[in-house]
């Protein structure tokens, strides 16, 4: 989005990189999805069409199912825990996946906690049933909508906005920045803060393009991908402010979960935790362990 924070980390990026650089690095930015669409985007990054992307997380579990992790329900308590997990070894064990693909990660980047929008309050699972609730055509957020009894729907992004409008679903899920920029707000009559699970970005490079630069080139671009990440954090969380000052403008009625309800929630998600326990390794049950000392 070219008036979003990924476009102002994009610069900041550039900026960082070609002063570094002395200008040996030029970076062109392209945005608004110019170079394509998911597994186009990312068949353009491995063919070396393009050297880095940053994309949501979601897409690359086409390759492999761990990236799913942080769509897992209510796996997360909170901001520090998501960080610390991603900042650390779990998250640089997830950003090497697709080394052999010669896809290289650099770093994970914010956008916000995924919220939810209906058209009649939801305060637990109950109220989902057999609601149309409208989820990204992903495994583990499908699989969430069928344990909370809601009949999921799987529709492109571009869709939501009519389909809500329209009656084919009743509600759907998406960060701020989402509600915010398609106004879902406008044919949506509540807004649940629920926090069950996170949309994160993922910078990654060719990797055949990042180990063919010299080694003080690698490590401008390295470390300027992972500080410009580290920064994009507050302009998200600055960002996120403003999204949600404009929804709650609509008049929109806001429910704030509360703990109680949210660890419904988690209870009645249990099966989604089951069915893919398997295909996570022992990457899901390390993070478990690992967050509970954040709860």
């Amino acid at each position: 989005m070219p008036d979003s924070p990924f476009q102002e980390s994009a610069e900041r990026f550039k900026e960082i990189v070609e002063e570094e650089s002395d200008g040996r690095i030029e970076v062109e930015i392209y945005p608004a999805e110019q170079i394509g669409v998911g597994r186009e985007a990312l068949e353009a990054l491995q063919i070396g069409s393009v050297d880095m992307i940053n994309m949501p997380i979601a897409f690359f579990a086409g390759f492999d199912i761990r990236y799913s992790l942080v769509d897992m329900p209510f796996l997360f308590p909170n901001d520090e825990a998501l960080w610390a997990t991603l900042d650390g070894e779990i998250g640089r064990e997830l950003l090497d996946l697709l080394v052999d693909k010669d896809m290289k990660g650099v770093a994970f980047y914010a956008e916000g906690w995924r919220q939810m929008t209906n058209n009649s309050p939801i305060h637990s699972p109950d109220d989902f049933k057999n609601k149309k609730i409208r989820g990204m055509n992903a495994p583990v957020i499908l699989s969430q909508y069928e344990a909370w009894g809601a009949n999921p729907v799987a529709l492109d992004y571009s869709e939501i906005y009519n389909a809500l409008q329209q009656g084919v679903v009743e509600g759907q899920e998406n960060p701020l920045l989402s509600i915010s920029d398609k106004k879902f707000y406008e044919v949506q009559d509540y807004l649940m803060m629920s926090d069950h699970n996170y949309l994160t970005y993922a910078l990654y490079a060719n990797n055949t393009w990042l180990e063919s630069l010299p080694e003080d080139l690698r490590d401008i671009v390295w470390n300027a991908g992972i500080d410009v990440a580290v920064e994009h954090r507050d302009l998200m969380d600055k960002a996120n402010e403003g999204y949600y000052e404009e929804i709650t403008a609509s008049g929109i009625e806001v429910i704030e979960l509360t703990d109680e309800e949210r660890k419904e929630f988690r209870e009645a998600s249990q099966p989604v935790y089951d069915e893919f326990e398997d295909d996570f390794g022992d990457i899901l049950e390390r993070t478990i362990e690992f967050v509970k000392e954040f709860e």
